[in-house]
């Protein structure tokens, strides 16, 4: 509601103009708010329990709360989704999350970060600035021919993104995984191949982006040897999943570097190979293996699940025993790492939000478009990204310092105590 203005046009909260366009930012976000929620809950009506009720249903709104927009803070309420579904592997309740204004978000993200968003939303360059005029309170500077001058930039920054040099920055370890996104690329089996990095300062970076045809071993190579052309040096350590495709490609082009297989997807591997009965007790037998205290205990609980298993479920057993080395591999590395090494949910975590939220869009879209817009919300992200505990170690693992039981006991000539 807006206020009564006096003559001068200010009112208790500022000018009236500022409080229109505080008022029209506030209708914006909550008309996009309900519009998500509505998105999510038609995507999932079909789920329902055994009486034939709707797993996911409206359950009014959350607590008001303020944000700070670029119009101003405004005050809006969140719609409630009850999400009555469970996680088979975790067992936890689902829960829904905006991707507009999530949870902690108490300040809306920079237009730099909104307009890529969008477009993976499936909004035409036209539609951009509609969507976006209440909410910045002008639109100006946002006419259809902008929004195509800033992707046409996106396309050209993420191509000088994969051609920098490399040769200065040091990645001590490496995380690897093909996200496959509902976004605008033509293959449908096409993934983007995403490397993201541990600098030896600690920090975490994005190394390259780029797609890739079924995660194929020579998709894979072309990214790594690209990146060992502009300068890039083998890593210690590398994380990835279970494909084929890249581990034969490291092995070609870095092989030096140590293998760690990720166990949130061995984990999930192990239990679909199971009857659903055997799941409950196979998870915290699995668990115990890489939650270990150290590496002697995980290989004690590796044998414990190989004695549990053997008999009814000998391939299911195969699946870690075949690749123990690997699984255990984070254990000689320090204690404080182990938690970044053992899976790729660094990786994981920072395209949850664009691949959960994103839709199958209507119609041509250009691939090099999705890829930048792809990489401008991890561009923006990655400043958030925090550092791995104890990031002075590092320097130490490159160096080629020793670690047993996860603590130091042999360190490198030139590196002080």
């Amino acid at each position: 509601m807006l206020s009564v203005a006096n003559a001068d046009g200010t009112t208790p909260n500022g000018s009236l103009i500022d409080e229109i366009v505080r008022e029209g930012a506030r209708r914006m976000l909550a008309a996009a708010l309900e519009a998500e929620v509505n998105t999510y809950i038609a995507e999932l009506a079909d789920e329902r329990d055994e009486s034939g009720r709707r797993l996911v249903v409206r359950n009014g709104h959350h607590q008001p709360r303020e944000v700070t927009t670029a119009a101003g803070t405004v005050e809006v309420k969140v719609p409630r989704v009850n999400d009555m579904r469970v996680d088979e592997q975790s067992g936890e309740r689902k829960r829904f999350s905006s991707a507009i204004l999530p949870p902690w978000c108490r300040k809306s993200p920079k237009t730099s970060e909104v307009l890529p968003l969008l477009y993976l939303y499936g909004l035409s360059t036209g539609d951009f600035v509609p969507a976006l005029e209440q909410f910045l309170g002008s639109s100006a500077g946002l006419s259809p021919a902008t929004v195509t001058r800033l992707t046409t930039q996106w396309q050209a920054d993420h191509t000088a993104f994969q051609d920098r040099d490399l040769s200065a920055t040091d990645y001590v370890y490496l995380w690897a995984n093909g996200v496959h996104l509902r976004i605008r690329l033509e293959e449908a089996k096409a993934a983007v191949l995403v490397l993201m990095g541990v600098r030896a300062d600690g920090t975490k970076e994005l190394i390259a982006m780029t797609d890739g045809y079924r995660e194929s071993s020579e998709a894979w190579a072309g990214l790594l040897r690209d990146c060992a052309r502009r300068g890039m040096r083998a890593p210690v350590l590398a994380v990835g999943d279970g494909a084929l495709g890249f581990w034969n490609a490291l092995n070609e082009v870095f092989p030096d570097t140590r293998h760690q297989r990720c166990w949130v997807h061995k984990t999930a591997n192990v239990l679909d190979a199971l009857p659903k009965s055997a799941q409950p007790a196979a998870k915290p037998a699995v668990q115990e293996i890489y939650n270990a205290e150290d590496k002697e205990h995980a290989t004690k609980a590796v044998r414990g699940f190989e004695r549990a298993y053997q008999v009814k479920y000998p391939k299911v057993v195969k699946r870690i025993t075949d690749d123990e080395d690997e699984l255990l591999a984070f254990f000689d590395f320090p204690a404080e790492h182990w938690i970044h090494l053992r899976t790729t949910n660094p990786i994981e975590s920072t395209f949850a939000t664009v691949r959960l939220r994103t839709k199958v869009t209507k119609g041509a879209g250009s691939r090099a478009a999705a890829l930048a817009m792809v990489f401008k919300l991890i561009e923006s992200a990655q400043a958030r990204w925090r550092a791995v505990n104890a990031p002075h170690l590092v320097a130490l693992v490159r160096a080629g310092a020793r670690f047993e039981r996860g603590h130091l006991v042999e360190r490198p000539e030139g590196h002080a105590a």
